[in-house]
């Protein structure tokens, strides 16, 4: 995998935590993948902290070693988690309908069921996240646990930078390479996309995309599907 893209995680960070993981000894087995790195320290670490996602911890792969005090602050809060096992959605913060929550829900179940594919979706605004308690809550990033998995983290970080943020396992890095997230996140999760089409068409957009890659002939996408998928290419 590319140093320049690719970045062990915590759960949503590098070297912090998701919106609030704080940062392992040890990398794990799950990967971060980052649409875009800034030359800013602060922006820096708010990536590193939403690619910690759940336990697992972040590389310096991608970014520059951060003195502690420009980290954000590592996360476990088990209490934001649903009293559902479970949920594929987790909505800290509401970016979705009820009706576009339990469609997505309903999808990424009949996606798991399918193909052994895990992708869930964590919609946080960092400093009120889950953190670590997602890795248990998931059951991801431990060892024996299937590595088959992405997690989209979403947080608007105060209307800055990208609001999608991908945490890939290691067994998922041949179906969808490295280039699929830049250009994913690149096309729907720039605060221009986010103010013109909402947050909510960014996440849904984002994951039909995911779900027709990995139910496609190949299993294997490079670039992001058109718009308009079918039920039938969605698993419907």
């Amino acid at each position: 995998m590319s140093p320049l893209t690719l970045i062990s995680v915590a759960l949503l960070a590098t070297g912090s935590s998701v919106g609030a993981f704080a940062p392992a000894a040890t990398a794990p087995k799950v990967s971060y993948l980052s649409a875009s790195a800034s030359n800013n320290n602060e922006d820096i670490s708010r990536r590193s902290a939403i690619f910690t996602l759940a336990g697992l911890t972040a590389s310096p792969l991608l970014f520059p070693a951060l003195p502690a005090s420009a980290r954000l602050e590592g996360v476990n809060k088990p209490e934001l988690l649903p009293s559902e096992p479970g949920m594929n959605v987790i909505q800290v913060e509401k970016f979705l309908t009820k009706g576009q929550e339990k469609r997505l829900n309903d999808l990424l179940t009949k996606l798991e069921a399918d193909t052994g594919y895990k992708v869930r979706v964590l919609c946080q605004a960092y400093p009120r996240t889950p953190g670590l308690a997602i890795r248990d809550y998931w059951s991801l990033g431990r060892e024996g646990d299937d590595d088959k998995y992405i997690v989209l983290v979403v947080d608007e970080f105060g209307g800055k930078g990208n609001v999608l943020n991908f945490n890939v396992g290691d067994g998922m890095k041949f179906a969808l390479p490295n280039v699929f997230w830049t250009r994913l996140a690149s096309k729907y999760g720039t605060t221009f996309f986010v103010k013109e089409n909402g947050i909510d068409l960014a996440i849904t957009n984002a994951i039909e995309a995911i779900v027709s890659c990995l139910r496609s002939e190949d299993q294997y996408c490079v670039n992001v599907p058109d718009q308009g998928m079918s039920m039938k290419s969605l698993g419907f």
